[in-house]
């Protein structure tokens, strides 16, 4: 292994892996969650799919397909999946996970939130372009989320496409008329929507991309699953400039390193994710304003 400055021998990714993050944004880590895992976490998630089919509206668990329905159930998210079931909370405390982030940042490593997005077969919906710092903008940009791929993922059944070197971009406008959608209106922006690459791998695998990158992803129109476990981390010196903090919470979250009362501050480009969208819930459901769509829309029959 290498050595990333000021952070000590490196633990678990090398020296080529750290320089692919900080150029393109993201990296791909093969084989990482062990089989009898995945195969806990494919369990459970079906186990969630088939309680679904008493739901008829979004919840606090659940965001719905359009076309959800006790016969077909059809889930777009299981929301905080990590408070729900121990399969998923102990995915938040993987060894790897936390040893790659400190690894990448040289801090100790705070949890932040968890979402289980599904894109069933078949139907699973786009996710149109967006960068998550947009959403929470914080006094450094040492954030990032971690995807655990429960399934294959590749280009047929709607893979993640991420736009390389966009982190280290402007903040795209993510507002139509004034109002915050959580989306980019691709026909605006400066960003090089052609470059970006699909983030694919075996189950097992992780992804991890800067909370700055640009990413989104088409439907799934595959007859397979692609169910993607993603779990956002930041610096232990890390602050958010909205979110307010519970501080019981926030120092239950702290995975790795002592806590800071100091937060670390750099000085980078912010927009505000205001006035809050008309539509709330998911970033999905943000999305629905957004009128210029890149990625077409998944099939309502």
């Amino acid at each position: 292994m290498g050595t990333k400055q000021g952070s000590g021998t490196l633990q678990v990714l090398t020296s080529e892996q750290i320089e692919q993050y900080a150029v393109a944004g993201f990296i791909v880590i093969p084989d990482v969650i062990a089989p009898e895992d995945i195969a806990e976490l494919r369990a459970v998630t079906d186990d969630f799919v088939e309680r679904s089919r008493a739901v008829t509206a979004h919840d606090d668990v659940y965001d719905l397909e359009s076309n959800h329905s006790a016969a077909r159930p059809l889930l777009r998210r299981i929301k905080t999946p990590d408070r729900w079931h121990p399969a998923y909370a102990r995915m938040v405390r993987h060894p790897f996970i936390i040893a790659a982030l400190e690894d990448l940042w040289g801090t100790g490593v705070r949890y932040q939130v968890s979402k289980l997005n599904m894109k069933v077969a078949g139907y699973g919906s786009p996710l149109e372009w967006h960068q998550d710092w947009a959403f929470y903008p914080h006094t450094n940009e040492d954030l990032a989320v971690v995807g655990i791929m429960i399934d294959d993922i590749d280009e047929e059944n709607g893979a993640m496409m991420a736009v390389p070197g966009s982190h280290r971009g402007p903040i795209e406008d993510h507002s139509y008329d004034g109002v915050f959608t959580g989306g980019i209106d691709s026909t605006k922006s400066s960003a090089d929507f052609t470059s970006a690459v699909s983030v694919c791998g075996t189950a097992g695998s992780i992804s991890i991309h800067h909370v700055r990158a640009i990413h989104g992803g088409p439907a799934n129109l595959s007859g397979r699953d692609r169910r993607y476990l993603l779990q956002q981390y930041r610096a232990s010196d890390t602050w958010p400039l909205m979110e307010h903090v519970d501080w019981d919470e926030w120092r239950a979250n702290l995975l790795t390193g002592d806590e800071v009362w100091t937060p670390r501050m750099e000085a980078l480009p912010v927009r505000l994710p205001l006035p809050e969208p008309t539509h709330g819930g998911s970033i999905y459901e943000n999305q629905r304003d957004l009128k210029s769509r890149y990625f077409d829309d998944a099939p309502t029959g």
